[in-house]
């Protein structure tokens, strides 16, 4: 048996583990907040939430600093935790998946179960951090290897601790591209709205943009499609804020970018626009702009999007299942 601990915030932890389970040994159960999703196989433990109270200004939410998320006298965290350590000690798994939780990375451990650790790109060299790579066997982060110097700054591990495995897509990747299309399609990934993506930027982008179409991808600017594979496959250039998940449907589809950061945590976003710069199919800005859409998606348009290859592959949840089989087995990655 192996657990896989899903982070209930956002869509990407959950499309991630969908699309890496089947490639995992054995019978894989779901650890999260979030409801079982209509894809997953195999068993699914429904964790209570931990960020319900109305407020958590007295709560020590990170243990004066060594922690993320352990607000005091949450009974949502204590339900939550006392279910995961009941699920290990009924099913005393091989290794349990953490994406991402440093707190479930120790739970795990200290009832002596090995650790896989995925991490996303930024700088993650706070205590917190530190001691949750720390307990795992392994940490994984999908990205292309060789990368881990730009995508993870400062972050020092033991050797052979780090496995960057490739971008991680639900989107096929492309083996061709469609070029059917009289006008070009510019497509924007929006998600939920917000980080600067508004319905301003979006009339602008068009008004400024009248030799090409747009089509935009979001819950509240445009039409939402579960699985925007199709809409990615008729794309000439995409428009996006570099998330995980957004990023690596981009580089499988084999689109060029226009790359906004936005602002998350630990830096995760402009850390990795950063390292988009040096060579991939990207042109990136630092802020979403209000003019020049026109200059941005020509130039664009003319980048190859098969330079996206090495940032995924396709063969990520293999490379993903070789960690998780080698620590489940000794311990060790």
């Amino acid at each position: 048996m192996i657990g896989y601990y899903v982070h209930h915030q956002g869509s990407g932890h959950l499309h991630r583990a969908v699309t890496v389970a089947p490639h995992l040994p054995g019978p894989v159960t779901g650890l999260s907040s979030l409801p079982r999703p209509d894809a997953w196989t195999g068993p699914w433990l429904q964790l209570p939430r931990d960020d319900d109270a109305e407020s958590y200004a007295d709560a020590d939410v990170s243990a004066s600093g060594r922690l993320h998320w352990v607000p005091t006298g949450d009974a949502g965290l204590r339900k939550r935790m006392a279910a995961i350590s009941g699920w290990i000690e009924r099913h005393a798994p091989a290794a349990v998946v953490v994406d991402q939780s440093v707190e479930v990375c120790l739970l795990a451990r200290l009832h002596g179960t090995p650790v896989v650790a995925m991490t996303a790109p930024g700088v993650r060299t706070d205590p917190p951090h530190l001691l949750g790579f720390g307990v795992a066997s392994a940490v994984v982060g999908a990205f292309p290897d060789g990368w881990a110097h730009r995508l993870l700054p400062g972050l020092a591990l033991p050797e052979g601790r780090l496995h960057a495995i490739g971008a991680v897509s639900r989107v096929p990747v492309a083996t061709e591209r469609r070029r059917s299309r009289h006008r070009p399609l510019a497509v924007l990934l929006a998600g939920t709205g917000g980080d600067g993506f508004t319905a301003q930027v979006v009339a602008d982008a068009r008004a400024q943009t009248p030799e090409w179409d747009w089509t935009v991808l979001s819950r509240t600017l445009g039409s939402w499609h579960a699985d925007p594979a199709a809409v990615l496959a008729d794309a000439d250039v995409v428009v996006l804020h570099p998330g995980q998940n957004s990023l690596a449907e981009v580089a499988a589809s084999r689109v060029p970018a226009v790359v906004v950061p936005a602002d998350r945590p630990f830096q995760e976003q402009h850390t990795t626009a950063r390292a988009l710069r040096d060579g991939w199919p990207a042109v990136v800005v630092d802020e979403v702009p209000r003019t020049g859409w026109l200059d941005l998606l020509d130039e664009a348009v003319f980048l190859d999007g098969e330079g996206w290859a090495e940032w995924c592959d396709g063969f990520a949840p293999t490379r993903l299942a070789d960690v998780v089989k080698q620590v489940a087995q000794d311990g060790t990655p």
